[in-house]
């Protein structure tokens, strides 16, 4: 037996879509102020970077959490909570002086962002199915995209003035704290059960979803983390880097924009790979620039890969998934994408230290090339064996 829907009301998906704003980027807000901060805290290079990436983890470790919350009490309070929480723990690194309470802030605001985007994944897939499911999430990761076109930039300019002025961006979860509170209800759980393929086969599909979200955060994660230093080095200040570094998240909301109607025409195999792909020419062509034009050029590209790869990874997800299970299942995806963030910087750092930067990003494009291209050929091979 399931329950009726009830169409979300306008206020509502956009109050939601507002939400998503705050996720994906949140702890790229800082990135411009990295250089900054490695000079204010006595060139702690890599516990700075930390304060960047343990947001990530706390979000990779909170999100099955927020998962057993969102089925278990409800989707709606989940989001309130990890809106209130986010308004408090971001704007609080504005206050502190001291960089383990700095880091401790950081880790809160991650809490805050696992239970968001797991609230706000699990609200479209109770609201939606079918198409209508593909292109509010394809929204959702629009607007998560767009999140960091408007705050990046932002950053930036703020960095430029002092460093730790874009903690105030966190404030933005604030304003929307009362339109959630006024417009969002909790959702009628009613839905499509998962293709009956047996437990194990689910089980394995879902595990290798999440490793993939895993693997392209992880490449995908050099942007913020890594280009802010290339960048310097070709005499770049912190607004034009936040410009910069924005423009991947630009592009990302094209890729998501464009998936619904992908969804419709390709397989999710086939736009999961050439999303991958697509993040490797740009990685691949950062790697080699010797001048700022090919790097933006480079992260355009990705973005579009990466704008592709979410919106498919969660729909995949919420299609293996019965309604109440879809809040821990997605929440899996959220821990993969951040535990990404968070081992980026640390993955990179012997590529970095071998190689230079612009090394890192070659061979990290190198290898999604060739996982794109290796992908593609046994699929090939697979349609040829059934043709056959």
């Amino acid at each position: 037996m399931t329950t009726a829907r009830r169409a979300p009301t306008r206020a509502a998906q956009a109050t939601l879509l507002a939400a998503a704003t705050l996720t994906i980027m949140a702890a790229a807000v800082i990135a411009p102020s990295l250089p900054a901060m490695t000079r204010a805290f006595g060139n702690a290079d890599v516990l700075v970077k930390l304060a960047l990436t343990v947001t990530s983890l706390a979000i990779a470790i909170s999100a099955p959490l927020s998962g057993a919350v969102a089925d278990r009490v409800g989707r709606r309070p989940l989001l309130v909570g990890g809106l209130a929480l986010y308004a408090v723990a971001g704007t609080a690194g504005y206050f502190v002086s001291d960089l383990v309470v700095l880091l401790v802030t950081r880790a809160l605001l991650g809490i805050a962002v696992g239970g968001i985007m797991t609230a706000v994944s699990a609200i479209i897939t109770d609201w939606f199915d079918g198409p209508r499911r593909a292109s509010f999430l394809g929204l959702q990761q629009a607007f998560a995209s767009l999140g960091g076109v408007v705050f990046l930039p932002l950053a930036g300019v703020l960095a430029g003035v002092d460093w730790k002025l874009p903690f105030w961006i966190y404030a933005a979860s604030a304003l929307i704290l009362p339109a959630a509170l006024r417009t969002l209800g909790e959702p009628a759980r009613a839905g499509e059960a998962p293709a009956d393929t047996g437990p194990s086969r689910n089980s394995l599909r879902v595990t290798g979803i999440y490793a993939l979200a895993l693997v392209v955060t992880l490449a995908f994660y050099l942007a913020p983390t890594q280009l802010p230093f290339l960048l310097t080095e070709f005499g770049v200040g912190p607004a034009v880097v936040g410009i910069v570094v924005a423009g991947s998240t630009l592009t990302g909301v094209v890729g998501a924009l464009v998936f619904p109607v992908l969804s419709g025409r390709l397989t999710p195999t086939a736009i999961t790979t050439a999303s991958v792909g697509l993040l490797g020419a740009g990685w691949l062509l950062i790697g080699t620039a010797g001048s700022v034009a090919p790097i933006v050029v480079g992260l355009l590209v990705g973005g579009v890969g990466v704008g592709l790869a979410v919106p498919t990874l969660n729909l995949r997800l919420a299609g293996l998934a019965g309604p109440g299970r879809r809040g821990r299942v997605l929440s899996g995806l959220v821990t993969g994408i951040f535990l990404g963030q968070f081992l980026s910087p640390l993955a990179a750092q012997p590529l970095v230290r071998t190689a230079g930067i612009g090394g890192a990003f070659t061979y990290s494009g190198a290898a999604m090339a060739a996982g794109a291209a290796l992908a593609t050929l046994i699929v090939l091979q697979h349609k040829e064996r059934k043709v056959r």
